[in-house]
């Protein structure tokens, strides 16, 4: 991996606390709004996932997002759209199952954090031998913001994930809220992904503040 890839890995480790955005889920306020508030709280490590948007609004909503998130001395990660990523000059790209090869991924974009949805073990095995910088492990509770006919996770699955990876960090994601964060960390977690804590708080800004804490008093 490159320099600049190690650089952006070592914020990513650093950030404990991983916000996706949804603007359908935050309460009538806008993504831009979310993502100012949430930087004023502190967060390190954003995900832009605005699935109803087409290419071009994505894109320009992404533009501003990047610059928001430069300026913060935040990284911004592009959910699927590899091309999004790279023309905006994001600092990388969540790539899930059906999305965008990964191997391929990195072969044009060796500086870009990678990361791959996993939702077992073998899934979780095969992202880190294709190039993925993390691997995300979830759902791990009930959640509104994926589509899911299977059993969630739980605490269960990330002790059971987890441990097949060697070389790249692990994120959790689905459901989560301030309450799970303790037992999460004691499972192993350390990035904790999520959307409605902040997005769809009273104060965005004040739970990112408050997310943050208990994950970094926890680590």
């Amino acid at each position: 991996m490159s320099s600049l890839h190690e650089k952006r890995m070592d914020i990513f480790k650093r950030a404990g606390l991983y916000l996706v955005t949804s603007e359908v889920m935050s309460e009538g306020r806008t993504t831009r709004e979310i993502v100012k508030a949430a930087l004023l709280g502190g967060v390190k490590l954003i995900q832009l996932r605005e699935k109803g948007l087409s290419g071009k609004e994505l894109f320009e909503l992404a533009k501003d997002v990047r610059a928001m998130t430069a300026a913060a001395g935040a990284l911004l990660i592009i959910n699927d759209g590899l091309d999004v990523a790279m023309g905006v000059g994001a600092d990388g790209v969540h790539l899930g199952q059906d999305d965008f090869p990964l191997s391929e991924a990195r072969r044009l974009v060796p500086d870009m954090i990678l990361g791959s949805s996993s939702h077992d073990v073998e899934e979780a095995i095969a992202a880190e031998q294709e190039g993925a910088s993390y691997v995300n492990i979830g759902p791990i509770f009930t959640t509104g913001t994926k589509v899911w006919t299977k059993d969630y996770l739980g605490i269960d699955g990330i002790k059971e994930i987890a441990p097949v990876l060697k070389n790249v960090p692990f994120t959790v994601m689905g459901g989560i809220k301030k309450k799970h964060i303790p037992e999460l960390l004691e499972a192993g977690a350390r990035t904790i992904a999520l959307v409605t804590a902040v997005t769809a708080a009273d104060d965005p800004e004040a739970a990112t503040r408050e997310l943050l804490n208990e994950i970094n008093v926890g680590r």
